[in-house]
C-alpha cells in the first residue's frame, strides 16, 4: 500500500506547489554549508531549514558573509544521522504548509537522501528537487556514491519511523552528538 501511496502524494504535491517554497540542507561539512548560502542567495523569497552540522554560530557566520538575513534560517540540531535528518523536521515542514522544497547535500550522499526523503517526506505529501553540493574529495568525502547497504539500512529505518514514529536511531552505538 506504501508502494502506490507515496508516489500519489508527491504528485499531488507537486501540483500544489509547482515551485520549491524553501531550501533544506542536511548539514555535515562547512564547504557543504557554504555552497547552501551561495543557493540561498539565487533564491532569495526562500527559507533556508539546516538540519544539523557544524556549529550553529559558524552557520550563521557563512550565511552573514553571503548577506542572508538570520531570520531566513532555520537551524535544527536534533538529527544524528541522516534518517533523522528527516524525521525531525518533517512534521514542522508539514505544519508550515511546505509541499516542495530543495533538498541540498553532497553528490556522493544524494542517492542514499533521496530514498529517505522519497520515504519520509514522501509519506506526508512533501516534493523535493535534489541539488548536489560540488564538493572536493578528501578523506572524509569521495565522488563515489555511498554503499548500497546503507540505503537499504537507511530505507528499513524511514519504513519503521513510517510505521512506529521511531527511526531506531537510539540504537546506534556510534550516536553523533547533535550541534550545541
Amino acid at each position: 500500500m506504501l508502494g502506490s501511496v507515496i508516489p500519489l502524494r508527491l504528485a499531488i504535491a507537486h501540483y500544489q506547489a509547482p515551485f520549491p517554497q524553501a531550501i533544506f540542507v542536511l548539514g555535515g561539512d562547512r564547504a557543504r554549508e557554504e555552497f547552501s548560502a551561495q543557493f540561498a542567495q539565487t533564491h532569495p523569497d526562500l527559507p533556508v531549514w539546516i538540519s544539523s552540522g557544524i556549529l550553529p554560530a559558524t552557520t550563521y557566520e557563512i550565511f552573514q558573509a553571503a548577506k542572508i538575513p538570520r531570520d531566513r534560517l532555520h537551524i535544527d540540531c536534533r538529527a544524528v544521522d541522516t534518517v533523522t535528518n528527516f524525521t525531525s523536521l518533517v512534521s514542522e515542514l508539514e505544519n508550515r504548509n511546505v509541499k516542495h522544497l530543495y533538498l541540498l547535500t553532497s553528490g556522493f550522499h544524494m542517492p542514499r537522501a533521496k530514498t529517505i526523503a522519497t520515504l519520509v517526506l514522501g509519506s506526508r505529501g512533501i516534493a523535493f528537487a535534489p541539488v548536489s553540493a560540488p564538493i572536493a574529495p578528501s578523506p572524509s568525502h569521495s565522488h563515489s556514491p555511498e554503499s548500497w547497504l546503507k540505503t537499504l539500512r537507511d530505507s528499513s529505518r524511514s519504513l519503521l519511523w513510517m510505521l512506529t514514529g521511531r527511526s531506531g536511531a537510539s540504537l546506534n552505538p556510534k550516536k553523533v552528538i547533535p550541534c550545541v
